[in-house]
């Protein structure tokens, strides 16, 4: 046999920005192919409707309403995590944010924010389950960064200086633990649709300057991450360490 299996069933996982968008179709696709699912938001009703689309597929939900910035949070969510005996497999660094200013505007708390929510907390949860994962055998971290970190944009260029970090440190911890049997990868997307490129897409010149350097010619479908993240999750990916995979509809081939 050489098809190897993409199922999660038996595993856990855990994924901030749980509560909507990316975070939320990468946390109903993971119960899809069989795992419970370890959720984390700012926002307590979003984490109960994340949870409630987990429990119909006949998966196990796990909220936790915290804030990824809040390094006692982040270590509190996997002692209680170890308490009810409860390991991460896979987890996923999704949670993240961004403010468009030119760059003779980013102001102090700007670049602050951005950096601890997008790099900060990223580090800190794989920090937290790299630690569980090497005791208990090995796992899977993936982490969500962006084209924003590979090519130059606009605008967002702290976004884009998280984003570029988020690529180095994932090729520096999967450089590090992958003895551990702990596989560290990225996931670069393109635009995708989301409440947070809805006003953005909504611009009818905005999306034209999107699609003209898409070779596909259309912005991302959630669906279309939830495969490269289960891939990445499961025993299919294995042997893949160390590595960005854009999701961009082939638009890192010639930049923006």
């Amino acid at each position: 046999m050489y098809l190897p299996s993409f199922s999660l069933k038996g595993k856990t996982a855990l994924v901030t920005g749980a509560g909507r968008g990316i975070g939320q179709a990468i946390a109903i696709g993971y119960a899809e192919a069989g795992a419970d699912v370890v959720i984390v938001s700012r926002t307590h009703s979003d984490l109960e409707k994340t949870a409630q689309l987990i429990e119909s597929v006949g998966t196990k939900a796990y909220l936790f309403e915290a804030d990824v910035t809040n390094k006692d949070q982040v270590k509190g969510i996997f002692e209680t995590l170890d308490s009810e005996q409860i390991s991460v497999d896979i987890l996923v660094n999704n949670a993240g944010m961004n403010i468009r200013s030119k760059a003779f505007d980013v102001s102090d708390e700007e670049w602050d924010t951005i950096m601890h929510t997008n790099l900060r907390s990223a580090f800190w949860f794989s920090q937290q389950a790299g630690q569980r994962m090497k005791e208990s055998g090995g796992g899977k971290i993936i982490t969500i960064s962006s084209v924003a970190g590979h090519v130059a944009l606009r605008t967002g260029v702290v976004y884009a200086s998280t984003k570029a970090a988020i690529i180095q440190m994932t090729k520096n911890l999967a450089l590090e633990w992958g003895q551990y049997g702990i596989n560290v990868n990225s996931i670069g997307p393109w635009y995708f649709k989301t409440p947070l490129t809805e006003k953005l897409l909504a611009d009818k010149e905005y999306l034209q300057d999107i699609l003209d350097v898409t070779p596909q010619k259309r912005v991302g479908e959630l669906p279309d991450l939830v495969g490269p993240a289960v891939f990445l999750a499961s025993e299919a990916a294995d042997y893949v360490n160390g590595q960005t995979l854009f999701v961009d509809g082939g638009m890192t081939i010639q930049g923006f």
